[in-house]
């Protein structure tokens, strides 16, 4: 049996879409939606819809990648629905179908595994247009010091499953990223991804958990995955949530963040939760560590690598300072001159 999500050639992704987009129509059918409209978002982890109704309603479809257990995607939506109805905060919610069901698992091609569908209300808002402003970036940083809190008092079930975010993970995404390296990437410039992923492992098995810097997470808080509405910001698209250091949803965000706004970003996170000198100093490690894990995730797909290889002379300028212990995170990066790679998708 194949997998449903097959994106590493051209042919593979066009006829991926065209059985998502069946999946898709299948799956509204078992909804009392008087849908009128059906765009297509995105591919990452899951395809992504828009839904509009005849009723001016909004919902988000998504087709969940083989890699996320039914289980695994109950959890996340029992996790939003503590965040919305018992911390009061504004995140996606599921929506139930017909049968009460809140992940349907829906028929496809004969030979590829059945994925699930989950379809969630929509968040207003929009990704953040033009420059962002130190009001922008603090309001993001007490969004973010709120979500934490909020995962930190809910009470997961002993059925509760998600996954967590850590020394293993990572590992798994340097074993994916090894694959597909050589397409972005020089033999040297590969040999200091790994001399830092080295260090970063050796950070992450000397660090503590407790209840201040580890529970459940975003893992997924780039500045993509947060919409601004009327001025506020909120957190959407949890499908990665799980269990890990707080620091790494912090990382998430900040790495698309000019550093003069990494710092008004973690004032205002301290606003709500505190950061110890400590935190500081390890949040270097988490910030190549996610944008690590980021290139580890999009290598695999053809059509992304042309902009990988325009992030490498900063990307690499990071990771040259990381491996020299000079401090990084609030000042402006020189790119520094890269090797050429050659061209080959193989």
């Amino acid at each position: 049996m194949k997998d449903f999500f097959q994106i590493d050639t051209d042919e593979h992704r066009m006829s991926l879409f065209a059985r998502a987009r069946k999946v898709a129509l299948f799956a509204l059918q078992q909804y009392d939606l008087a849908w009128e409209r059906i765009q297509f978002i995105q591919l990452s982890d899951t395809i992504t819809y828009k839904i509009e109704t005849s009723a001016a309603e909004k919902y988000l479809l998504r087709i969940h990648s083989d890699r996320w257990s039914k289980d695994e995607i109950r959890s996340e939506l029992m996790l939003l629905q503590a965040l919305r109805q018992g911390a009061g905060l504004t995140v996606p919610e599921g929506l139930a179908s017909r049968d009460g069901s809140c992940v349907l698992e829906v028929d496809t091609e004969e030979g590829y595994r059945r994925p699930y569908v989950t379809i969630m209300r929509w968040v207003e808002g929009d990704s953040m247009q033009g420059e962002m402003t130190d009001s922008d970036a603090y309001s993001m940083g007490v969004m973010a010091g709120k979500l934490h809190d909020a995962a930190a008092q809910f009470a997961p079930p002993s059925h509760f499953v998600r996954p967590s975010w850590g020394a293993e993970s990572f590992r798994e995404e340097l074993g994916r990223l090894e694959k597909y390296y050589a397409r972005f990437l020089s033999e040297a410039a590969w040999g200091a991804y790994q001399a830092a992923a080295n260090q970063i492992l050796a950070s992450l098995v000397r660090m503590p958990k407790n209840r201040d810097n580890y529970g459940l997470i975003h893992a997924d808080l780039h500045t993509g995955n947060i919409v601004f509405h009327e001025g506020k910001p909120y957190p959407i698209d949890f499908g990665r949530c799980g269990y890990g250091y707080y620091l790494y949803d912090i990382a998430s965000t900040i790495l698309g963040l000019y550093p003069q706004h990494r710092e008004v970003f973690l004032q205002g996170y301290e606003q709500v939760r505190r950061l110890t000198e400590e935190d500081l100093e390890l949040l270097e490690c988490f910030f190549v560590m996610v944008m690590i894990g980021n290139y580890s995730h999009h290598a695999a797909n053809p059509t992304e690598i042309s902009g990988l290889i325009a992030e490498q002379p900063y990307a690499q300028a990071i990771i040259r300072d990381f491996l020299k212990v000079d401090p990084f995170l609030f000042q402006v990066i020189k790119p520094v001159e890269i090797e050429r790679v050659p061209t080959n998708m193989s």
